[in-house]
């Protein structure tokens, strides 16, 4: 409401808060923002939602927007023996699909990680903590591949309260249930921490278009779709007169966004569906959501990445899997659930110039998982092949071993003294006042930070496979 105040009255911010101590800050919402439609008041207000024990759909629905801020969790660190899993069929079959997954996954972690110490010696200046971690961080990618997509993750989501509304009047028309379910118990939660702002009619016409449109396109899986293909619509001649830009940019420095009006770059390859995960996050464009099934089978770099007797338990694994889950009566949305994410998805994602730099760069570092990493190598050879003197900071190293990943973790400090004065402020995602709150299984936990309270809404939706959590702050 303060800064709303700008738009109609001129005048000093401390006249403005004596306004707003004075007047009901709920009725100006109601009236202005819900009322009136004057959408941009909303954009000033923002809030962090805390969505845990929702499947990898969820998450991937939710993160299938431009201004979506947040986190997900690594499945490197999460104990897939005790989360929950979505199933949708609701079967002891079905269910035992999912679970032999699981299994796999967990008594195959052992034997991957002594494969991966004789493939990948550690060298005399190598610590050995970090080699390690390294070596399990190399094994987590590989047999994530066997994970099923119902396995459930946490996430959070920073969003303003317009972009709030807009998207989850959209999720609540999606296919799965599951999502819809979480958008509407989200709409809730929001409600009872902002009961003037959340309360918006609907259109009859406007709730049609959005069932169709959300309810037909939301997932793709075409035919033919190629292993690696580019296309462009970019204007080389006008991007010869920034020719200066294109060539001197310094690494790790993006092109200015102004050269994204020169055309657009579409990439269609085939991806495994854990490593399109981390592909999606990448909002600057548009990545349409594949649908995960058998049509193009399982990618084989998973199973060449095993040790010969583990590969070969995978393979009958994967022949007897993936026949039961073709014989379980649910449709294709819901079939996905059962499925593991090492299965071949189509993806195809459309940058501006810019981005699609950014994006091969970046994805190209020997740190990215090495199914996702080829691909962007194959995005910036077509770049630098496609628009004269663009400078492309490739890694095209082709071993795709890094010790790095040993250090890609975050760990507790021991020093109480350095514990204090490194709390995390407003950059890390906290107030820097106030009281964060945060939802889970066990219930509500607290970080105090000093003696001021935020509001908290939280809503559990329990079901069959465990329970979902939301907790707002703001």
């Amino acid at each position: 409401m303060l800064q709303a105040l700008y738009s109609r009255s001129p005048r000093g911010v401390q006249e403005h808060v004596e306004k707003v101590r004075s007047s009901d800050s709920g009725n100006f919402m109601e009236k202005f923002y819900v009322g009136y439609g004057h959408m941009s008041i909303a954009d000033c207000g923002s809030t962090t939602i805390f969505i845990e024990h929702v499947s990898m759909f969820v998450a991937k629905a939710i993160q299938d927007w431009s201004l979506y801020s947040g986190q997900e969790a690594s499945t490197r660190y999460l104990d897939f023996s005790k989360q929950p899993i979505v199933n949708p069929a609701g079967t002891p079959e079905a269910e035992r699909i999912q679970r032999r997954w699981i299994e796999f996954y967990e008594k195959s972690l052992e034997k991957v990680q002594a494969h991966l110490k004789i493939k990948f010696p550690r060298r005399p200046e190598e610590k050995e903590g970090v080699y390690d971690k390294a070596i399990a961080a190399r094994s987590f990618d590989i047999l994530r591949g066997f994970l099923p997509a119902g396995a459930t993750t946490f996430l959070s989501w920073h969003t303003n309260l317009r972009q709030a509304h807009e998207k989850l009047a959209l999720l609540e028309h999606h296919p799965l249930k599951e999502v819809r379910e979480v958008a509407i118990n989200i709409r809730e939660a929001l409600k009872v921490k902002y009961k003037n702002s959340f309360d918006h009619p609907k259109f009859e016409q406007q709730e049609a278009y959005w069932e169709k449109y959300v309810g037909e396109h939301s997932f793709s899986c075409p035919d033919n779709h190629p292993d690696f293909g580019f296309s462009h619509t970019l204007e080389l001649d006008k991007l010869k007169e920034y020719e200066e830009l294109l060539t001197g940019r310094p690494l790790k420095t993006n092109l200015p966004h102004f050269i994204s009006k020169f055309g657009q770059c579409t990439f269609d390859f085939k991806l495994d569906f854990g490593s399109f995960r981390d592909l999606q996050r990448h909002r600057n464009g548009v990545c349409k959501m594949p649908l995960l099934s058998a049509k193009y089978g399982f990618y084989p770099w998973y199973l060449d990445e095993l040790p010969e007797d583990v590969r070969a338990e995978a393979q009958q694994l994967l022949a007897e899997q993936e026949k039961a889950i073709m014989e379980l009566p649910v449709n294709d949305l819901d079939r996905q659930y059962y499925f593991p994410m090492g299965y071949t998805i189509t993806a195809s994602v459309t940058y501006a110039l810019p981005a699609s730099v950014y994006v091969a760069e970046l994805r190209s570092n020997k740190t990215v998982h090495p199914t996702l990493r080829v691909r962007a190598q194959q995005m910036g050879r077509a770049l630098r092949d496609s628009v004269p003197g663009l400078t492309m900071y490739l890694d095209e190293n082709p071993d795709d071993w890094d010790i790095r990943r040993g250090t890609q973790d975050i760990i507790k400090k021991e020093d109480e003294k350095i514990q204090h004065n490194s709390m995390p402020g407003p950059e890390h995602g906290h107030r820097s006042g106030g009281t964060t709150t945060m939802a889970s299984a066990g219930g509500p936990g607290v970080l105090p930070q000093n003696d001021q309270q935020t509001q908290f809404a939280r809503t559990a939706e329990r079901g069959d496979n465990g329970e979902k959590d939301l907790g707002i702050s703001s």
